[in-house]
């Protein structure tokens, strides 16, 4: 007769417990992208609906934003280090294969010994670490678990490449995902269309430069990121609406219940599409954070719901639409309720 395994459990409902968020400290204007590029400020604004974005130095690495994105939610959740056994971290632009960036950004907070990282899911990285951080948490794999979205996309991106340049930014923002006594997360609806692989991508495998490096010596371009815009806008705009509505079905409410809701900051006017073929209620905030900050791919979501707390559009216990999509293509959506939270450099 075989051996019966224990099987454990954990709570029955979950939540967002705290946010917290790190803003580089550099503002950096449309114009001083602009020139570059051959653009203007008037151009990125009308296609983007970026206004500025934020630049990190050389000391504002991914791991010190996601050190100082940690302490706030930390803080704001009230939980302390030693009761968060998991932290994972959804990023794209950790530039070392190995390890993940994860376990140093635990051992830093004082965690060593948690399980650590790192999912690599585009922009929607966060909501896809947030529905992992959840179902870890309700199995009892994971009492709380810390979720960092974070990206330095200025690592990644060619200056004079007049489709991305514009576009990205750099920042991290952090929630802790724990038990609750009523559902604060509803279940995540994701997937993804491998058709669409190059509409955001890497521009070179790392073999092929490190042949061209070979090949050409000093004359071999790095890899940078690569974006076809037009294939992307017209993805999300035909895609994303069944993927909103069935993230609300599944969390039992209707588009008029929605006290908010917090897209992916990718492109100012894929937020307008969306939120009018959703028909949200007026009184629905919609987060446009991309105003300030670009697009930030996976740390996106948590900088713009914090903004939405901060400027007092929402407040901690609004229910909230989270919707991402990104590199992949991947996608993924949920409601969830929004939590207290704390910014780690305000705005100035």
């Amino acid at each position: 007769m075989a051996a019966r395994l224990a099987q454990t459990t954990g709570a029955q409902h979950t939540a967002i417990l705290g946010l917290g968020v790190y803003r580089p400290a550099r503002v950096v204007t449309n114009d001083e992208v602009a020139g570059q590029i051959d653009s203007s400020d008037e151009w990125i604004r009308t296609r983007s609906g970026i206004r500025t974005r934020r630049f990190a130095d050389d000391t504002e690495t991914i791991r010190s934003m996601s050190v100082a994105a940690a302490r706030g939610a930390l803080e704001s959740a009230g939980i302390a280090t030693d009761q968060v056994d998991c932290v994972i971290v959804a990023t794209s632009t950790h530039l070392l294969l190995t390890p993940a960036a994860a376990p140093r950004i635990a051992t830093e907070l004082g965690m060593n010994g948690a399980a650590a990282f790192d999912i690599s899911a585009g922009c929607a990285g966060f909501c896809h670490a947030l529905a992992m951080a959840s179902d870890l948490v309700r199995a009892g794999t994971s009492t709380h678990v810390l979720v960092i979205g974070v990206e330095k996309l200025t690592d990644t991106v060619n200056p004079k490449d007049r489709s991305t340049a514009f576009l990205f930014a750099d920042g991290a923002g952090a929630v802790v995902v724990g038990p609750s006594e009523v559902q604060g997360i509803g279940p995540t609806v994701w997937g993804s269309d491998g058709t669409q692989h190059r509409a955001i991508r890497q521009d070179k495998d790392w073999l092929e430069f490190f042949t061209e490096i070979e090949e050409k010596g000093l004359d071999a371009v790095r890899p940078y990121l690569a974006m076809e815009g037009t294939a992307v806008f017209r993805w999300a705009a035909h895609s994303l609406e069944k993927v909103c509505r069935d993230a609300i079905d599944r969390a039992g409410l209707a588009t008029e219940e929605l006290d908010a809701m917090i897209p992916h900051q990718a492109n100012g006017r894929i937020i307008e599409i969306m939120a009018r073929v959703l028909k949200l209620p007026e009184n629905c905030a919609l987060a446009n954070d991309i105003e300030e900050t670009g697009n930030t791919s996976a740390a996106s979501i948590p900088l713009a719901m914090e903004a939405l707390l901060r400027t007092g559009r929402s407040k901690p216990g609004d229910t909230a639409l989270l919707i991402a999509f990104g590199a992949g293509l991947s996608y993924a959506a949920q409601v969830v309720t929004l939590p207290e939270f704390s910014s780690s450099r305000p705005l100035p």
